[in-house]
């Protein structure tokens, strides 16, 4: 859909921002004098979703607050997309708002997440326009029921009487206010940027209206952090100059998450310099990170229902753990230190499978020189929920007679993998259940039969959640049922 931009300078602008990506290269993300207590996060819509899971999860990183646009309760999905497209953002009666502060507590008292005590001072802000149709008003009002369970009621603020589609808001550059399409920026004549951060912050200074600088601008190396996942290889970052290594003043914090379809592949860096979070950013020194999903993603959103990891909403979620990474670089600094290149890590040789059960197999490597620790990875997704400090590890909830192939990364002190090993393959025993059940048919039949569901033009195995390719009648996959209500793809022996 072509944009429907109020201002032409704004349009003008927007087209020069098609060919600024990438002219410099990406460095690595600096150390900077951060008050860690002044450290928040906000997004839109999937990026509304991660924030509150940011927020929730590491509660004492983001004890200041967050800002929710177009988003839902924590775990509203419960790892499941189905639930995600549903209840969470189309059907939001069925939310069982209960039930998820339940998990929320349980999980604090596991220690899978931060303690909720951390959540009695937070601050925080909520925005649900009028119009929006992608996530219904309905969520966000499930969402606040929900921070009624650990948040004062002073400390939060709830705007929904503005007649917006499913947008970020500013007060002068998007779309029209009723428009629904790419950027998912839309000018409502409100600074929606601005009445977040000073709700978060208090009073702040008034926003620079000029031009900003360029060199405040930083595209950083994301890999460091996290590779894959659905996470791009770099970030994007604001940083004020008199944050800058080198600068005497203490800075502030904010994570800034963008939406599904929203990266720097999909809009160029139009919500990394267009949604009002800089100017704020310029005149009261706050730090503005702006990590970023990969097109590997599914419709480029943050993972909140689970299709990168069954423990997403955790504190041991990667793309959860890689953001909070990035958190605690950029606020390790002393004002005047940038740190060095990272060497590495050699790929872990002699990877090897044994032990093999219907529903486990042990994989088995040799110790890498300077390795901290080591992630192990099945079928190229990360199994491991916290760091492996051995050099074995048994991969389990496999299912029987299918063959897998596994790699390790060795992983230095501060999380940096380095390259992958070889693959090792390993087939489970058979299981006592008898023989699997394996269909061969096209991905329209698969999710006619119940073997699949779509979502987003894609098909997904039903159970495992494998992506299986566009939801056409053309597209063929074999799907293999190891259990109830769940398929695999993969052939039967």
């Amino acid at each position: 859909m072509a944009f429907n931009f109020i201002r032409a300078a704004a349009a003008g602008a927007a087209m020069a921002l098609c060919g600024t990506g990438g002219a410099l290269a990406a460095v690595n993300l600096p150390a900077l004098k951060i008050d860690k207590t002044q450290t928040t996060v906000s997004g839109l819509s999937s990026g509304g979703f991660m924030a509150v899971q940011l927020h929730v999860a590491y509660s004492a990183t983001f004890a200041k607050g967050a800002g929710v646009v177009a988003g839902g309760p924590f775990y509203c999905a419960e790892g499941s997309v189905v639930n995600a497209t549903g209840r969470c953002m189309a059907s939001p009666a069925g939310i069982p708002t209960s039930t998820l502060v339940s998990t929320t507590n349980t999980w604090a008292s596991q220690g899978s997440i931060d303690p909720v005590a951390n959540l009695q001072s937070s601050k925080v802000y909520l925005f649900s326009g009028t119009l929006d149709s992608v996530v219904k008003t309905g969520a966000m009002d499930a969402l606040r029921t929900y921070y009624n369970s650990f948040v004062p009621a002073a400390n939060v603020v709830y705007k929904k009487d503005i007649a917006a589609e499913h947008a970020m808001v500013t007060d002068d550059y998007g779309n029209g206010c009723s428009t629904k399409g790419a950027p998912y920026i839309s000018d409502c004549n409100f600074d929606l940027a601005g009445a977040m951060l000073q709700h978060l912050y208090g009073t702040l200074n008034a926003r620079n209206n000029a031009t900003l600088p360029t060199g405040n601008y930083i595209e950083f190396n994301q890999s460091e952090f996290i590779t894959n996942h659905g996470m791009a290889t770099t970030g994007w970052a604001y940083v004020p100059q008199a944050c800058q290594a080198g600068g005497s003043a203490t800075c502030k914090l904010h994570v800034v998450l963008h939406g599904c379809k929203q990266n720097v592949n999909d809009v160029q860096q139009q919500y990394v310099r267009n949604t009002g979070y800089n100017r704020w950013a310029d005149s009261n020194n706050i730090v503005m990170l702006y990590p970023q999903t990969s097109l590997a993603a599914t419709n480029s959103c943050w993972d909140w229902w689970g299709y990168d990891s069954a423990n997403y909403s955790k504190k041991s979620g990667p793309q959860m753990a890689a953001i909070k990474a990035m958190v605690d670089r950029v606020s390790s600094g002393t004002g005047g230190t940038t740190p060095p290149d990272p060497v590495a890590l050699p790929a872990p040789t002699g990877v090897s499978t044994s032990g093999a059960t219907a529903s486990s197999m042990a994989i088995g490597w040799a110790a890498v020189t300077g390795a901290a620790s080591y992630n192990v990875y099945r079928n190229a997704n990360k199994v491991n929920a916290l760091p492996v400090t051995a050099t074995s590890y048994t991969d389990t909830g496999l299912a029987a007679s299918t063959t897998y192939s596994w790699t390790v990364r060795a992983a230095d002190a501060n999380g940096a993998e380095g390259a992958a090993s070889a693959a090792a393959s390993g087939t489970t025993l058979a299981g006592s259940g008898g023989t699997a059940t394996c269909t061969t048919a096209s991905n329209y039949a698969h999710t006619l039969a119940g073997r699949a569901y779509a979502a987003g033009g894609y098909t997904f195995a039903l159970g495992s959640n494998q992506n299986m390719g566009l939801w056409n009648v053309f597209v063929t996959n074999t799907l293999k049922q190891t259990s109830t209500n769940y398929y695999v793809i993969g052939t039967c022996p």
